[in-house]
Order: C-alpha cells, then sequence, then structure tokens
C-alpha cells in the first residue's frame, strides 16, 4: 500500500509553491518525518517531511513545477516496494507523416494562455507526463519577446547571466512595489546621541552575556524605545482595512533580516512583555533560522510594526519602505562620529545615528511621526526611561 506525499498548508493567503529540489531519488529508503522535497513559497522555503517509512517509490512533480495545497507530490511504498516505473509500450510502425499529438495541458494554464494570447500547445512542459502547468504558461509570458534587429546582437562573451527570480524575490517585489502604490508614504529624520547607550553596554555586556547567555545589543533597547513610543502614539502601531482603521494593542516587532535568498521580516511577538534578554535571545534566534532558511509561516506573520537596520551595511541614512498592512517602519543606520555642540557651548565628537521613520500619512499625522520619532530618540539618549518606563 502505498502513502502520498502532500502539499501542506503553507499558511495564510499561500495557496501555490514551487518544487525546488527533492532530497531523495526514486527507489531510495526514507524514514518517517524524514526531509523529502523542499518547496518554496512567496514567502518561505518548506522542507516536507516523509509521512511514512519506506521506499520512496514515485515523484511525481518534478522539481520546478507549480502545485497548489494538497496537491500530491509522490508517493512511498513499504520497505522492499519497487520503484514504479512506466511499461514500455510495443514501438508503432511508421506512419505516414502526422503532425505530433498536442501535449496536454492543465485547466488553470489554459486560462492565463488564452488571457496571454499564448497558444499553450508551442510549449514544452514540466508536468507530469509533459503536461502544461500554469508556471510553464507563466514563465513563457515573462520571457522576452525577441525582436528584429537590423545586424546580430555582439557577442558578450560571458558578461552576462540570466537568473529567473524565486518567488521569495518576486513577492518582495511586488509588496514593495504595492507600499510604493497604495500608501501615502513620507519620511521623517532626527539623529540620536548613542553615548549613554554605548556607556552602559560596555558597563553590562560582560554579565549580561554571563547571565543570560547572549549578547547584550542595541536592538532590544531600539524595541523598547519603539514599544513605548507606540503605547504614547497608537496610529504608528494601526493598519488600514477598507474603511476602517484597526489600532493594535499589542506589540509584535518585525526585525527585517537579510539572507542571500532576500530581505525577510522575522516577528518579535509580544514584545511589551519580553525583557531585554527575552528580546535579544529571540532576535538571536530569528536571525539564526532566517540564514539556515528554517523560518516558518507563524514567524512572519502578523507584525505591527518594523525596525530595519541598514548601519549593520554601512548605510549613513535611508528612507525605509513600508512593510504592508503596517503602518510605519524605522530605518536604523551607522553610528558614526561627528562633531556637536553640547549644551554649554562647547563642541564635541559624538556617536551619532541617523533615524528614519517612514510612515503611511493616511492614517498618521506628520504631528504623531515626528513626535513618535523624538521619543524613540529621547529614549535611547536616556535608557533608564526605558528601565523606569516613563
Amino acid at each position: 500500500m502505498s502513502t502520498e506525499i502532500k502539499v501542506p498548508t503553507l499558511g495564510e493567503s499561500v495557496t501555490e509553491a514551487t518544487v525546488a529540489k527533492w532530497f531523495k531519488a526514486v527507489g531510495e529508503t526514507v524514514r518517517a518525518d524524514e526531509s523529502l522535497v523542499e518547496l518554496e513559497t512567496d514567502k518561505v522555503t518548506v522542507e516536507v517531511p516523509s509521512p511514512a517509512s519506506g521506499v520512496l517509490t514515485e515523484i511525481i512533480v518534478a522539481s520546478g513545477a507549480t502545485v497548489g495545497v494538497g496537491a500530491v507530490l509522490g508517493l512511498i511504498g513499504e520497505a522492499g516496494t519497487q520503484p514504479i516505473i512506466p511499461a514500455s509500450k510495443p514501438v508503432a510502425a511508421p506512419a505516414a507523416a502526422t503532425a505530433p499529438a498536442a501535449p496536454a495541458v492543465m485547466p488553470s494554464a489554459k486560462k492565463i494562455a488564452a488571457d496571454g494570447g499564448l497558444d499553450p500547445a508551442a510549449l514544452a512542459g514540466t508536468g507530469k507526463d509533459g503536461r502544461v502547468t500554469k508556471g510553464d504558461v507563466l514563465s513563457a509570458l515573462a520571457a522576452p519577446v525577441p525582436t528584429p534587429a537590423a545586424a546580430p546582437a555582439a557577442d558578450l562573451g560571458g558578461r552576462e547571466e540570466r537568473v529567473k527570480m524565486t518567488r521569495l524575490r518576486k513577492r518582495i517585489a511586488e509588496r514593495l512595489k504595492d507600499a510604493q502604490n497604495t500608501a501615502a508614504m513620507l519620511t521623517t529624520f532626527n539623529e540620536v546621541d548613542m553615548t549613554a547607550l554605548f556607556d552602559l553596554r560596555n558597563q553590562y555586556k560582560d554579565a549580561f552575556e554571563k547571565k543570560h547567555g547572549t549578547k547584550l545589543g542595541f536592538m532590544s533597547f531600539f524595541v523598547k524605545a519603539c514599544v513605548a513610543a507606540l503605547k504614547e502614539w497608537p496610529a504608528v502601531n494601526a493598519e488600514i482595512a477598507g474603511d476602517e482603521l484597526i489600532y493594535k494593542k499589542y506589540y509584535d516587532i518585525g526585525v527585517a533580516v537579510g539572507t542571500p535568498q532576500g530581505l525577510v521580516v522575522p516577528v518579535v511577538r509580544g514584545a511589551d512583555q519580553l525583557s531585554f534578554a527575552g528580546i535579544e535571545q529571540t532576535i538571536a534566534g530569528l536571525g539564526k533560522k532566517a540564514r539556515d532558511g528554517k523560518l516558518t509561516m507563524e514567524d512572519l506573520s502578523g507584525g505591527t510594526f518594523t525596525i530595519s537596520n541598514g548601519g549593520v551595511y554601512g548605510s549613513l541614512m535611508s528612507t525605509p519602505i513600508l512593510n504592508p498592512p503596517q503602518s510605519a517602519i524605522l530605518g536604523m543606520h551607522k553610528v558614526q562620529q561627528r562633531p556637536m555642540v553640547m549644551p554649554d557651548g562647547s563642541i564635541a565628537a559624538r556617536p551619532m545615528m541617523y533615524l528614519a521613520l517612514s510612515y503611511d500619512h493616511r492614517i498618521i499625522d506628520g504631528r504623531e511621526a515626528v513626535s513618535f520619532l523624538v521619543r524613540v530618540k529621547d529614549g535611547i539618549e536616556d535608557p533608564s526611561r526605558l528601565l523606569l518606563e516613563v
């Protein structure tokens, strides 16, 4: 008896995935819960575990194909079961010249091809038995259309390389462009003197790491400062849903993380309830999962506000783009020594950081945005305010 390997539920609003690669070949022995196949969605990469122990007898969906939730990817048979190999068919005698049979076309692919004015019969199908899939049609429609040229194109000698965009990269592009097209996005700037935070961190970092088993970074202070400011200015923690405003009375803070596959934003949940150590431990764990490609849909969904630290890459100033449906995002930047005029009129070199708050002007007024950023600045320049919650 065979056990089906099915596409699992991929998360809210995610209905399709691309088969990235199989970890096992037909005929190999597998163990229950062993990773069999990797699926790539527009948000995360998901490894599908084996539902049973036995032998991988058939791969139904090959790498590169697009599948929906619940689709059967392959079959597992009991130990000793022979792989399913298509039976040989008798070779027919040569016939008069006839047109080759058109490949089978999936229903969803037919509709998309018709809408795009494309003949699916002219495509090479990647689905089972050569079927033309929705992904085949979309790839064909996305391919550049050749145009007549007066002269042959110059040989670039390998100076260009074309790589198909991953589903994650395409989704990132879509979301960022949607944010620009939909929101009335503005950015306000301020600068923060990091001296007090540096001094506090240098004084306690060794004791902190010894006690909590994690390093004391800057992110926990910025998360705490943002939570305090969000409580004071609730519109910055809200979102627009149709003709309604949704004010969030919880504080799930997204922390942007760069990975080789693209930018992802795992969420620190209940940040207002966490200690500094709890925040640092959570961020460290999410960062490791992001680098290892182990983030889940739960890790990435439901944030109310985002912090992005371009300073780790050397950015001095930028205007971060909103992470929909959130209404605001804080951009941190490189700490740089600059000459500052002190209250007594003297000039001193101080470690300064530019802060940027991009916000949706449809829901957040300029007064709220500027005041929010000043509140964050106050918390960082006087960290004792964060500890005392004043």
